[in-house]
């Protein structure tokens, strides 16, 4: 326990500020690949119809995530050994160099195979920094939020997550309607990479500025205890796999319900990609506003009864939605349907970095958090896409609804099993 003063609240404030901020960075850089697929599939997977183009773009972006747990692992022991800071500044570094290549790479037409491979070498880089990232910044807020809000301040990594989501969209919007489509397609995707890449130099310099955590200090000065994977694996094993656990159904669901449906509702429903757009704004706004709500809720009931709520609803509900979204040509209807679909979810987003937080000890909890979850994030969260164009593309489509369902429900079983980490925090310092 720490026999320093409690953290004064400008400083708690400032510093959970500025960790948002940054971290809406990372996500805008991260989310900008997503959001423009349709517009820069063409240049470097030129061959094909528009679902053999997805399929190519959406596979490069699960690669991304095959660097997640890499970089959970060593920037996760980064921020155990040198600072929560420390691993904030190199992930932001490291995303600011993916965009770059993105924005500056040519087509296939002008250097052949050499443009999708500089694509995955750009996503390998950014899948490094966002895996890091996650595990950091969850453990940087969570520290820094204080007991009785815990839950409410550390929503705020979901708030910026979809922020940065959002905030491509919201790039994609103004340039579909600022450039022709002819131009938007020949080089305006291109310049949310470099808006990116911009504003990770702006985070760079604002995150060496941040507060270290007492939690950080105090871990510290107990030189017996170090992270690493051995320890994580051996000392912590039932932690690790709870948090895969939890994860599994709850990213493949946000994936799904976010990421991915912007293309189902062009690909399958026959939306246009203006509106398709507008839609997955609107709703991700109202996602983005519902989180901190969520997450105040869980430090008055606990953790646990928003987990249960999310599983329950998603086993019930997910199939429903997708199925009516096929047929849905009303943008009204159809938004409705995709915000119940984030509401429901809304009990895993808003609290899933402090449950994680929660579970481990100071030395260990960057890492603790962000392997396990990483690795969960690899598997069904950014295999989403590619997964669901798959079962499409084999004239199945409802088989992915099916998967997503029954995923959802591996992690209820969890939640129901678990403890209320609310109730026995292993986050000692207020």
């Amino acid at each position: 326990m720490s026999t320093q003063a409690p953290i004064a609240h400008n400083t708690r404030l400032k510093s959970i500020i500025g960790g948002s901020t940054g971290n809406l960075v990372e996500w805008f850089d991260w989310y900008v690949y997503a959001a423009f697929a349709l517009y820069f599939a063409p240049h470097f997977f030129p061959s094909g119809d528009q679902t053999a183009q997805l399929l190519n773009s959406a596979a490069v972006f699960a690669v991304g995530f095959v660097m997640r747990p890499v970089g959970a692992w060593i920037m996760g022991l980064y921020a155990d050994r040198k600072g929560r800071k420390s691993g904030l500044t190199l992930s932001v570094t490291l995303m600011c160099a993916g965009s770059l290549i993105i924005g500056l790479t040519p087509g296939y037409d002008s250097i052949g195979v050499a443009a999708p491979a500089l694509l995955v070498i750009a996503r390998l880089m950014q899948g490094l920094s966002v895996g890091g990232e996650y595990g950091a910044s969850a453990t940087y807020l969570s520290e820094m939020a204080g007991k009785d809000r815990r839950g409410f301040f550390s929503s705020f990594q979901y708030v910026t997550l979809i922020s940065g989501q959002l905030l491509a969209i919201a790039v994609l919007l103004v340039l579909q309607n600022t450039l022709d489509k002819a131009d938007l397609s020949a080089w305006g995707w291109r310049i949310p990479f470099f808006v990116g890449a911009a504003l990770a130099v702006v985070v760079f310099w604002l995150r060496r500025g941040l507060a270290e955590t007492e939690s950080f200090k105090n871990a510290k000065t107990d030189t017996s205890k170090k992270s690493g994977f051995w320890e994580l694996v051996t000392k912590h094993p039932k932690e690790t796999a709870l948090v895969m656990l939890l994860t599994a159904g709850g990213t493949l669901a946000f994936y799904a319900y976010s990421i991915y449906m912007q293309k189902f509702l062009v690909n399958t429903s026959g939306f246009s990609k203006e509106a398709a757009s507008e839609l997955n704004a609107i709703t991700l706004f109202v996602f983005m506003l519902i989180q901190p709500l969520a997450g105040g809720l869980s430090d008055k009931i606990g953790r646990k009864p928003l987990m249960i709520a999310f599983g329950v609803a998603g086993v019930l509900f997910t199939y429903p939605i997708f199925s009516t979204l096929e047929s849905t040509k009303d943008p009204l209807t159809a938004g409705l349907l995709v915000m119940a679909a984030l509401l429901i979810v809304t009990g895993y987003t808003s609290i899933n970095a402090v449950v994680k937080a929660e579970l481990f000890p100071a030395h260990i909890r960057a890492l603790g958090v962000a392997l396990p979850y990483a690795l969960a994030n690899t598997l069904f969260g950014g295999t989403a896409e590619f997964v669901a164009l798959q079962f499409k593309s084999r004239g199945w489509e409802q088989g992915f609804y099916w998967y997503v369902t029954v995923m959802i429900g591996v992690s209820l079983c969890v939640y129901l099993f678990m403890r209320d980490t609310s109730k026995s925090s292993a986050i000692k310092e207020d």
